[in-house]
């Protein structure tokens, strides 16, 4: 029985199935003949953020990065032995191996020609590399907390109305909002009311459960086959198909060529299909949940995602000893995120609501076990501490912080608009008296654009606009005294 076991451990738990015929190779095998492999890495990051993302690649890897005219991701070449490093960037929300990119595909005239050249393109693929990176990130990736149950039913009837595409710009306008900035913010934070959807269709009719029961007995006497699902992610105004159909007719192909069972919730493979304008890039998942997911615990009405934070945070350069203060701190994302990465600096979160201070402090104490637990002895803490404050009269002293990195209330889901033209120069004028004269800078993150800018342009002696991140970012710089 030892034996049996020890010969089963190191075969891979993998059936690639790969041109109709089965391949098994030890573990040691794989990585002997990956050593030298070179393979693209593609990787989402907060829109807005993908020069700031391609800098911290450059930096802590060495790798030339490509910025994709699909907003929201960056594109770089790694070897295998850097795949571990990959997964601790902290500027990346979702990592995926490329097996094919089409910087100009041509679609043809009609649906029916372009989702036949889908179903065929499954087949001239080059899997073989990705899928062996595939087998050994297994070992790097952070594992799904927690999958959500997905109506298959409602699935199916957004399938049948030709509803349903994620990227589909128009479609995710109309759900979030009817400003052309909603969307993309959305994505800056962690919410569980805000709906994620996904086209996550795969073969020809993986949204009925008629055969579930059979599925699942065949699944336990038939382990080594793999399940998968297709996520089509799409954008552009010009395609005569939907994301949906895309999904379903490439997934399709892609189960006839492996011989893989179709799951869309608790699959081994995930196949993407990221479509942007006459941009195709094919690839396969190497992350069950996005990295963002890393700091927060007790979430509040707006937590801002960690990846963001670590964007936000990366614009200031901060240096050792720098004191950086987030005033209007909600859950800590910002300090938290800072103190983990720039921990020779001092960070202070601070906010008026009682609420939002004890869910920062309930985030930092989490983290602080979390990092005990992993090291297994004593943390000696981060340099981070909360307060309750008034963000119009801070209790700092003139001149005395180096770096103020926050994110403004919309008037959305926290304030109001109408209180916003108030709050702003005052938040302003109280920011460029506590920040170093000269050398003090801000980043600070809001939607309402207007009552911002209007702020700004009667604090021209107190502060000068470096630059404008997506014209949702103001970094400024305190002037001269």
């Amino acid at each position: 029985m030892s034996d049996v076991q020890e010969a089963t451990n190191q075969l891979l738990d993998v059936n690639l199935h790969e041109n109709q015929r089965s391949i098994q190779v030890t573990e040691s095998g794989l990585r002997s003949e990956s050593e030298h492999l070179q393979v693209t890495i593609g990787a989402t990051v907060p829109t807005g953020f993908e020069q700031t993302a391609a800098d911290e690649v450059r930096e802590k890897l060495g790798s030339p990065c490509k910025i994709s005219k699909d907003r929201g991701k960056i594109y770089f070449d790694i070897s295998v032995e850097s795949l571990a490093q990959v997964h601790c960037l902290r500027s990346v929300d979702n990592l995926f191996v490329v097996v094919q990119e089409f910087k100009d595909y041509q679609f043809k005239e009609t649906k029916e020609e372009v989702l036949k050249d889908f179903e065929d393109l499954a087949g001239k693929l080059p899997w073989s590399d990705p899928l062996k990176i595939w087998k050994i990130n297994t070992c790097f990736k952070k594992k799904k907390t927690k999958h959500k149950k997905i109506n298959q039913n409602s699935s199916k009837q957004k399938i049948e109305s030709g509803r349903g595409d994620k990227t589909d710009e128009r479609d995710v306008k109309k759900e979030f909002t009817n400003n052309v900035l909603d969307s993309q913010i959305l994505d800056y934070y962690e919410n569980a009311a805000i709906k994620e959807e996904i086209s996550t269709l795969v073969g020809d009719d993986l949204t009925s459960c008629k055969d579930e029961t059979e599925e699942s007995s065949k699944e336990e006497t038939d382990p080594e086959v793999l399940k998968f699902r297709v996520t089509c992610n799409r954008a552009g105004e010009k395609h005569c198909f939907s994301s949906n159909e895309a999904a379903r007719d490439f997934g399709g192909a892609v189960q006839d060529y492996f011989k893989w069972k179709a799951d869309m919730t608790n699959f081994d493979v995930e196949v993407l299909l990221n479509i942007h304008d006459n941009e195709i890039v094919v690839g396969i998942a190497l992350t069950e949940e996005s990295l963002h997911r890393r700091n927060i615990t007790h979430f509040g009405p707006t937590t801002l995602r960690s990846t963001l934070a670590y964007g936000m945070l990366r614009l200031c350069a901060p240096q050792p000893t720098d004191i950086i203060v987030d005033p209007m701190c909600g859950t800590g994302a910002i300090s938290i995120e800072g103190a983990t990465e720039w921990s020779n600096c001092y960070h202070i979160a601070g906010d008026n609501n009682p609420l939002a201070v004890n869910r920062a402090a309930n985030n930092i104490s989490s983290l602080l076990t979390k990092s005990q637990v992993k090291e297994g002895k004593l943390s000696w803490g981060l340099p981070i501490d909360t307060i309750q404050w008034d963000i119009c009269n801070l209790p700092l002293r003139t001149g005395s912080v180096d770096i103020i990195v926050t994110d403004m209330p919309f008037g959305k889901r926290m304030g109001s608009k109408k209180r916003n033209w108030n709050l702003y120069p005052a938040c302003l004028r109280e920011m460029s008296r506590v920040c170093r004269p000269g050398t003090g800078q801000a980043v600070l993150l809001t939607q309402d654009k207007k009552c911002f800018i209007k702020a700004l342009s009667g604090m021209g002696h107190l502060w000068r606009k470096n630059k404008m991140e997506k014209d949702l970012l103001g970094d400024a710089k305190t002037k001269d005294d």
